[in-house]
């Protein structure tokens, strides 16, 4: 019997998953430390009206709560990022694309080429400086669409040339 990998999800333990690159930690951490700086300022205000004296009726506890909160979420979440890159990857099998994601809530998204309507390949400022992209999958139906995050740029050419053909193909074949 073969090993169990942790990270395997069942029913798929013999796919060979190419895993995002691990550059994405990176880009996460950038984006969740701005959203977190952001939403902690926003969070603040009521605590440095009252500390100014403008909002002396304000809740000292909850002044105090609103900003710590998020902090801690910030911090959870900073945490967590690096297993959530971990746990996600792609395969490219013979009739299907895969996908996988999630920590405690697994998920494997198997998009049928022939289905594959078109993909967008995206790259905002943060993943162009770590050097990777995001290929959106869209197909005719909503629950279907995936986007893959940290796909390196040079993969991300022939991820989508590749996967495009194969879908042409299997659509010229119906």
């Amino acid at each position: 019997m073969p090993e169990r990998n942790d990270r395997d999800v069942r029913g798929f333990e013999d796919v060979e998953w190419t895993p995002v690159s691990p550059k994405l930690i990176s880009a996460h951490y950038v984006v969740t430390a701005i959203t977190v700086g952001i939403v902690t300022a926003a969070l603040a205000v009521p605590l440095i009206l009252l500390l100014t004296g403008v909002w002396p009726g304000y809740p000292a506890w909850l002044a105090w709560a609103l900003p710590a909160v998020m902090l801690v979420w910030g911090v959870v979440e900073m945490i967590l990022i690096p297993r959530r890159v971990r746990a996600m990857g792609y395969a490219e099998r013979e009739d299907d694309f895969l996908f996988k994601s999630g920590l405690w809530f697994r998920r494997v998204l198997a998009v049928p080429y022939g289905r594959l309507q078109y993909l967008d390949v995206k790259e905002g400022p943060v993943q162009r400086r770590y050097g990777i992209r995001s290929l959106e999958l869209q197909t005719a139906s909503a629950s279907t669409n995936a986007t893959i995050e940290g796909i390196p740029v040079e993969d991300s050419e022939r991820l989508r040339d590749a996967l495009m053909a194969r879908g042409q193909a299997r659509l010229a074949g119906l």
